[in-house]
């Protein structure tokens, strides 16, 4: 295995096991439910959005290592964006989870978020990857509506 596979492997076992923003948001703007019947991942995302911007965002929930550690790392990485710089970010997140396995990964435009482009190589597990971004979409959008990966 690659020292960069293994580094990967290590932060998405590190998200899963200690996930960040994992509670409740009191008294959110957006909120909305996510569910993955194939795995059972089972997610909501909060929001706080004031003005255009994402002040706060967290999320609670059951699911597998890799739905938790990528709900996880978009909390982070969404946080204090702008709503459109938070919905591009989705675009490209789930661009790059559902591209080819050998495609080119923008890094500088991803951040950590890279630790899942492995998750390409394995079709199945690219909705327990989704689950949360979708979710997130869902809640910007402000509809409420419960997101499914079916």
């Amino acid at each position: 295995m690659s020292d960069l596979r293994e580094l990967y492997q290590q932060v998405i076992i590190d998200h899963s096991r200690n996930p960040r923003n994992y509670k409740e948001l009191e008294h959110p703007s957006h909120s909305a439910e996510g569910y993955n019947p194939l795995c059972g991942d089972q997610i909501t995302v909060y929001l706080l959005v004031e003005g255009d911007r994402v002040t706060e965002v967290s999320f609670k929930g059951s699911g597998c290592a890799i739905s938790k550690a990528s709900a996880s790392l978009m909390t982070a990485a969404v946080k204090g964006k702008s709503v459109s710089e938070a919905e591009e970010l989705f675009e490209r997140f789930r661009a790059m989870v559902t591209s080819e396995h050998d495609a080119e990964v923008d890094e500088e435009a991803l951040g950590k978020l890279t630790v899942l482009s492995g998750v390409r190589e394995f079709p199945v597990r690219v909705k327990c990857a989704t689950l949360a971004w979708h979710t997130l979409h869902s809640a910007l959008e402000g509809k409420g509506e419960s997101v499914t990966t079916e």
